[in-house]
């Protein structure tokens, strides 16, 4: 599993899931973590990702993230990518060094398989390579299409504290998609 979005200004976070077994073949050539990918080789490596193994994106809302914190968003969104995998996982390998995914405190009446991090794991493992660009690709697609997308430049920046979207919360304020809940740059806050 690796997440998207975290430190985005706008939009929900999301959290990409693929799923081998022993009997997975050998990963599609040109996995990488999705940051060091251009769009055009993310989007097309999603179609030999899906061909290679199953794979999910869940999804942390504004809501959630404003109410309850970026950590909640995140176990929601791991949470709703496990869900939608054809069967629970024995192990999950999460990209980084903490393990938002098995928080005691949050949303405990849903078991979570053991949770293994690794540092730099979407560099370094190939299965978190492939949650990374699945889910960038489809956060990415989403936030384009978002209400107010023109305004903030989301097409662009995706949510991202750009010098466009900086200058948008200035001059507009937040809007809905925001994570008001944060100190947003160009933005008083009283």
């Amino acid at each position: 599993m690796d997440e998207v979005g975290r430190g985005a200004l706008a939009g929900p976070v999301a959290v990409g899931a693929v799923l081998i077994t022993p009997d997975t073949p050998a990963p599609p050539h040109g996995l990488a973590d999705s940051k060091v990918l251009s769009t055009a080789e993310r989007e097309n490596l999603v179609a030999p990702i899906r061909a290679w193994a199953p794979g999910a994106v869940g999804y942390g809302s504004v809501a959630t993230i404003n109410r309850l914190g970026i950590i909640a968003a995140l176990r929601e969104a791991g949470m709703s990518a496990l869900a939608q995998l054809p069967r629970v996982p024995d192990l999950v390998l999460l990209d980084g060094i903490a393990d938002w995914l098995t928080a005691d405190d949050l949303f405990t009446e849903s078991a979570v398989p053991p949770v293994r991090t690794i540092v730099k794991g979407d560099l370094t493992c190939t299965v978190i390579a492939a949650a990374s660009i699945l889910a960038k690709v489809e956060r990415d697609a989403l936030m384009s299409g978002l209400d107010g997308a023109e305004g903030y430049s989301w097409n662009s920046n995706k949510g991202y504290g750009s010098r466009s979207h900086i200058e948008a919360l200035t001059r507009l304020g937040p809007h809905d998609h925001h994570r008001t809940a944060w100190k947003l740059p160009g933005v008083v806050h009283e």
